[in-house]
């Protein structure tokens, strides 16, 4: 509770990915499948989801990478949620397989630019919008993005097992 800034920012990031792998765990394909009330949204699609948003942010935007290979020729035009939508088709092991290598990438990037520049590094990739983000923003906005479905996590999790806590 009394980290600097990296190791505050880092601990919440740590923290929301935990949460989120123990939301998943133990799950076969049909858990990995159930969706809560009227969403569409499944534990296995959040965790393709979070892969995806894990190589883009402290991959290729963050590190000026190429996006990993099994969503490297995606057509986003044509399934902007293709990720949402495919993961129905993948195994448990492969959708665990994939996301745990995307934060082990995640963890290696993010030391690497911390020890080249701190939290000032600047993303080697520009957004659409021209802007470039700093390491800083790029680690809050992934405790938002796992926050963010860690409380969704919480509801499918629930409607499947009546599995419920952090």
């Amino acid at each position: 509770m009394n980290g600097n800034d990296v190791e505050t920012l880092v601990g919440f990031l740590e923290y929301q990915r935990g949460t989120f792998g123990w939301k998943c765990e133990g799950l076969d394909a049909v858990g990995l499948r159930a969706t809560a009330a009227a969403s569409t949204m499944t534990l296995g699609g959040m965790m393709k989801h979070l892969a995806i948003v894990e190589d883009w942010w402290c991959a290729q935007c963050l590190m000026g990478t190429e996006a990993a290979p099994w969503w490297r020729d995606v057509d986003w035009d044509a399934d902007r949620d293709w990720e949402w939508h495919s993961a129905a088709d993948d195994s448990p092991e492969w959708l665990r397989e994939v996301w745990g290598e995307a934060v082990a990438r995640s963890r290696a990037n993010v030391k690497e630019a911390l020890a080249a520049a701190g939290l000032d590094q600047v993303a080697k990739r520009s957004l659409s919008d021209g802007g470039t983000p700093s390491l800083r923003w790029v680690l809050l906005h992934m405790v938002e993005e796992y926050a963010r479905h860690n409380g969704h996590a919480d509801l499918i999790r629930e409607s499947i097992d009546g599995s419920t806590g952090e």
